[in-house]
């Protein structure tokens, strides 16, 4: 694992031009409108996961396309107020799994919401509950080249707008409160989080880890492994369609929705991580919050540097600074 990105000292002011597509707040604005004109079909049933010290419940609310997307509802047992809650999504391959292995932020007293992931959660971890019905043209093996043909077809439209309507069906739950709003998640679901902290504007935080799908084309051209290299090795067979994959993937780049960020964001990244290059991370970072109407101020962002780590990052490192940082908001 060596420093193979740019030197730290031009990592934290990387900056770099990322494209946008100019009509990028209406193609989102109409996505989101689009979708809540399906009922948010909010169910949510008591699970028996055999455990004392939280309640869980088995939770389904409408997605993209009014498709019915699974979660996890986990908070304190016998707690009676409303709590400020935690969305939690999930790493590239993974589902929601069981609720067992969500206790973190029950356990320090928040409301917590792990949204399962469409699609996925056959690669590793404990399974997950959502299919994704919609089909594609061709693609190879993952997700990032699912509908990479259109923008509107494209995967991650779709699971973005997913992590939209989590923020809200947590807003529905009991035992919530609505103003206190955190957002989470690691890799894939750090890229989630920043996705929806550009698309919701009155979150209370964000939080994400070594976070993925920032700065796409770099990531496809630098990064040694999957899941970048699936767009690279599909631009290796259709050499022709160069500028219409990146411009289908600058739709989902989590710096253009960094860059509409207002909350306060906490971002780990690792100097040696081979997944998502720290240059990715930094772009994100140093644009947070960067497209924010005029007077209004930029959100702090802390940023938190591993730098002899690889795509683990953090780990209950970070999640120590996850839990202090909450316990100051």
């Amino acid at each position: 694992m060596p420093l193979y990105d740019l030197p730290v000292t031009e990592l934290r002011t990387y900056a770099p031009r990322v494209d946008e597509p100019e009509d990028f707040d209406a193609f989102w604005a109409r996505t989101l409108d689009e979708t809540r004109a399906h009922p948010l079909a909010l169910d949510a049933r008591p699970a028996d996961a055999r455990l004392r010290t939280v309640e869980v419940q088995d939770v389904t609310f409408a997605g993209f396309g009014g498709h019915p997307i699974k979660a996890w509802y986990v908070r304190p047992a016998g707690e009676a107020g409303d709590l400020p809650a935690v969305v939690q999504y999930i790493g590239y391959g993974g589902g929601r799994g069981l609720p067992h292995e969500h206790l973190l932020w029950a356990s320090a007293g928040y409301a917590s919401l792990v949204m399962d992931t469409r699609g996925q959660g056959g690669t590793w971890g404990s399974g997950g509950a959502t299919a994704d019905p919609v089909g594609h043209a061709a693609a190879r093996p993952g997700s990032m080249t699912r509908g990479i043909d259109d923008p509107h077809d494209h995967y991650y439209r779709r699971l973005f707008t997913d992590g939209v309507r989590a923020v809200e069906a947590v807003r529905a739950l009991p035992g919530v409160d609505p103003a206190r709003v955190v957002v989470t998640g690691i890799s894939q679901g750090g890229g989630i989080a920043l996705a929806v902290a550009g698309l919701v504007p009155d979150l209370a935080g964000v939080m994400a880890d070594v976070p993925f799908l920032c700065h796409i084309r770099r990531g496809v051209e630098i990064a040694p492994t999957d899941p970048y290299r699936e767009v690279a090795g599909y631009l290796a067979v259709h050499r022709d369609e160069v500028d219409r994959v990146f411009r289908t993937l600058s739709y989902v780049d989590a710096v253009n929705f960094a860059r509409r960020a207002s909350a306060p964001a906490l971002v780990s990244v690792a100097l040696m991580d081979m997944t998502c290059p720290p240059s990715t991370v930094y772009a994100a970072v140093n644009h947070y919050g960067t497209a924010l109407p005029d007077g209004v101020a930029r959100p702090a962002v802390e940023v938190v540097e591993y730098a002899f780590n690889d795509h683990e990052g953090g780990q209950a490192h970070q999640e120590a600074r996850q839990l202090a940082w909450l316990a100051e908001r």
